[in-house]
Formats: C-alpha cells, structure tokens, sequence
C-alpha cells in the first residue's frame, strides 16, 4: 500500500492549508455531520435495516393470536344421483397449553428489538464510514497542496544546482538528481489528484449520489485530544455497544426457548363441534331424529418424549449456554477492543503534537540552512538533498501519527457503540 494511502485524515490540522475546492456554484459547505444525516436518510442498506425493525414489530401481536379454525362439510352417504343421505358441518379450534403464547410474544418483542439495534448498527457503522470517506477526500486535497509545496520547493534546488553546475561547483549528477526528484513528485501530484477523484466517487456512493456528483465540503478539520478516560469508555460500550446489548437479548430469547422447550411435556388441546342433518331414513341414530349435534375434546400425549420432547429441552440448554458463552465473548472482545485504540489514540496524539511542534520546524529550519550552506559551498548535495527529504519525511510521518489518532477516534466510536463527547 503507498505510503499517503496510509495517513487517511488530519493534514488541515496541521498547517491549516487553505484547499480550493471543486464545489457546485452558490452550494452551501457540507460538515461531516450533515453528510452522516444525507447517508443515514437515503443510504438502502440502512433503510433495509430499518424496514427489517418494522417487520419484525408485526411479528408481536400475532404470537397471541391461535391457530386457524378448521371448517369441514360432509356430504355422506350420497347415491349415484348424489341424494346425500346426511349433512355434516364440522368446527375444530386447537389451543396450545396457556402460558407458552405470552412466552412466545416476549420472544418475538425480543427480537424485534434485536432488529432494532442491528439498524442502530447499521447507522453507526455508516456514520464511520463517512467520517472516513470524507476525512480522505479533504486528506487527498491536503495532500495535493503540501506535494505542491515540495514541487516548488525542489524547483529551488534544481534553480541552485544549475546555478552551481554552471559555475563548475557543482557536477552533473547533482544537476539530474534534482531534476530526477522534481519529476518523481510531479508524477506524485497526478498520483493524488486520481485518489482524491477516486475517494469522492466512494463518497457520493455512500450517499447514494452518482459517483461524479460535486461535493461542497466543509474544509475544517480540528484535533483535539480524547476527552473521556479509559476507564469511562470501557464502561459506555459494556453499556452501549450494540452487539452486547444483542447477544443479552439473543440470551433472554434462550431462556424462553427453553421454558417453551420444557412446556412440551404439556398438553396442547383441540376442541371441535359439529351439526349433523340426516337427510334419508336410516341414516338416523333414532327414526324420528333428524338433526344431531356433537363436542370434541382432545390433547396431544408425549409418548415420544425420549426421542422428541427431551432431546428438544437438551438442545434448548445447550443454545443457552452458547447464548451465554457469545455474551461473555462480545463483552471481552469489546473491552479489549476499546482499551487498544485507546491507548493507540493516546500515543498518536503525543507523536503528533511532538511532530508539529518541534520536529517539523526543526527540519525545515534545517533544509534552509542546508539550502544556503550548498550555494556558497560549504555542505554537498548530498547533504542539502537529505535535508529536504528530512523535512518531508517529518510531515509524512505527523500525518500518519495524525491519521493514526483520528482513525482511531472514529474506529474507537464505533466499537462503544455511539459518539464521543466534542
């Protein structure tokens, strides 16, 4: 992976480089968090996730409901000119054994608010993903303005080394190994103006716009230190963190599993009716009757129960207890998780903050010195070309240590499940 690709954010909190966009006309500045609003509105994948929380809260009222009666009319005992000797009208309704429809709702309502914090999920992994897409969009164009920088920088040591060459001061080598680096980083300018085309095309799609569609972005990127304690975001992900709050629910729903696994031992029952019109003589149970009404009841037995109704309860106990297992697993995980990118984070920030206030004027301090000492011959070039690279090499790595605190800001939001304090 090249090198810029790896320090996606925070080059306008560096120098506060003014970047000329390339905006829609009379287009309001768009801030991350309206592009976050724009996506969470219109993005498919979040509105199926929402569509998804609505379906599953109509699965709720009918775990109440009983089964379909089932009607049946009986034409007996009819001849071959299809004189039915007897009418029958059948109703039959079966019931489960109370209790396990009040079970079955709570397991559905349970669900339906798993749905609804895997929609919850799906916006916070979309808000992070955004914050990324449009922080390397504004890195892209950061990006293209400090090589621009560079470029008009080693125009200076070409212009000084011709000088020099010419003068006999300096040799020839010195004279295209400027020109070489002068090249490279204008090849390097049309290497970043292709990304920052390329990751606005990974914006607009984000926000479900055509990939060539303007961006209008609000172009103020601030960094500023993390402003909770480790201990404090621990404690809001255990809390807060969506796959925690599922896999406790995803547990409930186990527990009920099983108590309706164990009401299987139990009978579920059947009642029915039924009307009889006897339409021939001799179809009657009594010659002068002609109608006759009749009552079921019924209840199912378990007599299979060693090889149905048990083994239902066994792995009903077993789904618990990995239900039970998967909880105490997110809850690791997710306090592992938080407690590396915070501490990441951390040491970013102090590497950055090092950089820019003393290492990068050191360098640059550095290269002009170096810069003035190669025209009246005092240092090599050698020495004056490893000095701009320093100076370089020092913006470079603020960048990554830069990138590498807001990417884990971002990532570190996404793992406690909701946004930091600004």
């Amino acid at each position: 992976m090249p090198l810029y690709r790896s320090i996606p954010l925070a080059l306008l909190a560096i120098w506060g480089i003014a970047i000329a966009p390339a905006l829609a006309a009379g287009e309001p500045p768009l801030t991350v968090e309206q592009l976050v609003e724009i996506a969470v509105e219109v993005n498919p994948q979040v509105r199926a996730a929402k569509e998804q929380w609505d379906a599953a809260q109509h699965q709720i009222l009918q775990s109440y409901a009983p089964a379909d009666p089932v009607f049946t009319y009986g034409n007996l005992d009819s001849s071959k000119h299809f004189n039915a000797g007897a009418h029958t009208h059948n109703i039959t309704e079966s019931f489960q054994f109370p209790g396990e429809a009040f079970l079955q709702a709570d397991e559905a309502r349970r669900t339906a608010e798993i749905a609804r914090l895997t929609y919850e999920a799906s916006v916070r992994d979309l808000r992070a993903a955004v914050e990324t897409a449009y922080y390397q969009v504004l890195l892209d164009q950061g990006l293209i303005a400090v090589n621009g920088e560079n470029i008009v920088n080693l125009k200076q040591v070409v212009h000084v080394t011709q000088i020099q060459y010419t003068a006999n001061q300096a040799t020839q080598a010195d004279l295209i190994s400027a020109e070489f680096a002068l090249a490279q980083a204008r090849l390097q300018q049309r290497q970043y103006q292709t990304n920052r085309s390329n990751d606005r095309v990974g914006l607009n799609q984000l926000l479900y716009r055509r990939p060539a569609s303007p961006l209008n972005l609000d172009q103020k990127i601030v960094l500023r230190p993390l402003e909770i304690g480790l201990d404090k975001a621990v404690d809001t992900a255990i809390h807060a963190r969506q796959e925690i709050l599922e896999a406790a629910l995803a547990e409930k729903n186990s527990t009920t599993a099983l108590k309706l696994a164990e009401m299987e031992y139990l009978p579920n029952y059947t009642v029915g009716t039924e009307f009889d019109y006897f339409l021939q003589p001799g179809t009657q149970p009594v010659p002068s009757v002609t109608q006759a009404y009749s009552f079921t009841f019924g209840f199912n037995l378990p007599v299979f129960f060693w090889i149905h109704q048990r083994e239902d309860v066994r792995s009903a106990q077993h789904s618990l207890q990995a239900a039970r297992y998967g909880v105490s697993s997110v809850l690791s995980q997710t306090e592992a998780i938080v407690t590396q990118l915070y501490q990441s984070a951390q040491f970013a920030y102090e590497s950055a903050q090092q950089y820019r206030g003393s290492l990068i004027p050191l360098a640059d301090k550095d290269f002009k010195v170096a810069l003035v000492a190669y025209q009246t011959g005092k240092v090599d070039f050698l020495t004056l070309s490893t000095a701009l690279q320093s100076g370089y090499a020092a913006r470079i790595t603020y960048l990554q240590n830069a990138n590498q605190f807001l990417a884990d800001e971002v990532a570190l939001e996404q793992a406690i499940g909701t946004p930091l304090p600004r």
